[in-house]
């Protein structure tokens, strides 16, 4: 099942840096019958991050680099959540009732987990365990531009939980930078629960981690996801050279 739900490309390649998109699609599988939405909930951000995947795959081919997308939508089993969350399985995403997900049992539940969160998991740290040089986890996500009616100016947020470095070599690199409104932990942060795989796969591992959000209406054709492409690229390129720098130079102290 996990190569069904789970697309592991460039598994070869070693490049330093490593692309993950949790809620690249909305698929829900015909077994949940939709789980009972209609559009526009069912097409809509609460079941995937519109423009996260052709982001990351953009990414992946500019990095030469690795990257695990997960081919289920959100509101069957949220990737970015352990499952022990209690929105792992939403019975709400903003303003939307999930019916499908209302009144599971404990068995259920476990199903889910079982058949979409764990092949998720398990490709993604096979994946790295495998990967020969310890590359910087980049987590690709999107979000709305009003949430609960309330509107974000934010454009671009890159997020961390306990290990800021990259996010710091990040903004440090676009002092003066006008383009896009980047801010660090916003529209979301560690308090809001999102930074899990981060955490699990990155933090927990000594791996250099970033999340990034990118509000989705800069998102809405390939033309707007490349020029997002293109200034993702510049930070995490100048991140990974002032990490590799900040390494050398503490060794060459030590």
């Amino acid at each position: 099942m996990s190569e069904e739900i789970v697309d592991h490309i460039r598994n070869n390649s070693q490049a330093p840096v490593f692309f993950v998109c949790e809620h690249a699609s909305s698929f829900i599988p015909e077994c949940f019958n939709e789980l009972g939405l209609v559009d526009p909930a069912r097409s809509s951000h609460i079941a995937w991050d519109p423009g996260a995947e052709a982001v990351t795959r953009i990414l992946a081919d500019r990095f030469n680099a690795p990257a695990v997308i997960n081919r289920i939508s959100r509101l069957v089993y949220d990737c970015n959540r352990p499952p022990d969350a209690i929105d792992a399985v939403p019975q709400k995403s903003e303003i939307f009732e999930v019916p499908g997900n209302k009144n599971l049992s404990g068995a259920q539940i476990t199903n889910r987990v079982e058949n979409y969160y764990l092949p998720f998991k398990r490709t993604l740290e096979k994946a790295i365990e495998e990967h020969q040089v310890a590359p910087m986890l980049v987590t690709i996500h999107s979000f709305t531009p009003v949430y609960n009616g309330q509107k974000r100016d934010v454009e671009i947020g890159l997020l961390h939980d306990d290990d800021s470095r990259v996010v710091d070599a990040m903004l440090n690199s676009i002092a003066g930078y006008q383009e896009f409104n980047i801010r660090r932990n916003e529209p979301y942060g560690p308090s809001d629960g999102v930074t899990h795989t981060i955490r699990l796969h990155g933090v927990e591992k000594g791996l250099l981690n970033v999340m990034i959000e990118v509000r989705n209406d800069l998102l809405t054709c390939h033309k707007d996801c490349t020029s997002i492409a293109d200034t993702l690229e510049s930070l995490i390129s100048a991140a990974l050279g002032q990490l590799a720098k900040d390494k050398t130079t503490k060794a060459v102290v030590l």
